[in-house]
């Protein structure tokens, strides 16, 4: 392909015996970085791949070994941010950044399959000066929240502000308090989590504890017990792709109401109380990159949190 060609290249794979009799979908969705299971039944679908140069349009076909698949990615469509009118709760606010209390619910930032509705968004339709450092779908984004975690994070309006506060997050004087509940009572009640953070070698969608990961630390100390739940606040050292929520679960922990580590079951509590995940970014504190004062800010529980820790108050033994 010459370089003014824009046209996807065809790329190909040959299965190894360990891949035999396996399904297609999911030795695409292993063996290439770019797609997850779900866009590999979409090439598929979309008669993108081929098995020994015939079109395979089946995404249970089972592979025999020797095979060569070879298959084509499209050109992703270039995604834009556009302004929308959605309310958000800013806890401050000066001509540098922003700091902003995220509902629960909410993306940060565009990406497939969530194209609206996001913070960025919101900003956009806000601001009209915000850091150019994240690109055009993430103007601002120093640091993000998971969609299911509320809380506190900062938005750079400029990019100098940008750039201060991202070497803050480096050198971890932009220090970030998160208050979790988690099922299990948590032994010892304060501790230093040092584990590697990387992609889970089965399941792409998540993230694992995995040999060779990223550096990923997370300091967390009990503050009360409600019987088989355990009251957290955590303190980041770093900040890897959902990392509380993976740590705590590698140790037998997990965050109540996570949707992708949590347990799925809880027992005697009530189905109403594990529905929002109990992770909750409460505090943050920086130094300003204009004026060198020390900020800290905090955000009050979302009120499903509050209630699930009342019934727990009344209804459990510390």
């Amino acid at each position: 392909m010459n370089n003014g060609d824009l046209t996807p290249a065809e790329l190909t794979l040959s299965v190894d015996e360990v891949w035999s009799g396996k399904r297609i979908d999911l030795f695409l969705a292993e063996q290439v970085d770019q797609l997850s299971r779900s866009r590999a039944q979409k090439i598929i679908e979309n008669e993108l791949v081929t098995v020994n140069g015939i079109t395979c349009r089946d995404k249970n076909y089972r592979l025999q070994a020797g095979e060569m698949i070879s298959y084509i990615l499209p050109t992703p469509e270039e995604m834009v941010a556009n302004p929308e009118n959605i309310e958000l709760d800013i806890i401050y606010e000066d001509k540098d950044l922003l700091v902003i209390n995220k509902e629960r619910g909410m993306v940060v930032h565009p990406a497939p399959g969530h194209t609206g509705g996001t913070l960025v968004n919101a900003l956009l339709n806000h601001c009209d000066d915000l850091s150019g450092i994240g690109g055009v779908i993430r103007p601002g984004i120093v640091h993000r929240l998971d969609k299911d975690t509320s809380g506190l994070l900062i938005v750079a309006k400029n990019d100098a502000a940008h750039n201060s506060l991202s070497d803050q997050l480096k050198d971890r004087t932009l220090r970030r308090e998160y208050i979790a509940l988690v099922c299990g009572r948590v032994k010892p009640a304060r501790g230093k989590i040092e584990a590697p953070i990387g992609r889970h070698p089965k399941d792409r969608k998540k993230m694992a504890v995995v040999s060779g990961g990223r550096e990923a630390v997370t300091r967390y100390r009990v503050i009360r017990n409600y019987d088989n739940y355990s009251l957290l606040r955590l303190k980041l050292e770093t900040g890897r792709t959902h990392q509380i929520r993976v740590h705590m679960a590698n140790l037998g922990y997990p965050v109540v109401g996570d949707p992708i580590y949590g347990p799925g079951s809880y027992g005697d509590l009530p189905d109403q109380y594990t529905q929002p995940q109990a992770l909750h970014a409460q505090k943050i504190s920086f130094i300003h990159p204009r004026t060198g004062t020390n900020m800290e800010f905090t955000a009050p529980f979302p009120s499903a949190f509050r209630e699930t820790l009342h019934w727990l108050k009344t209804h459990k033994n510390a």
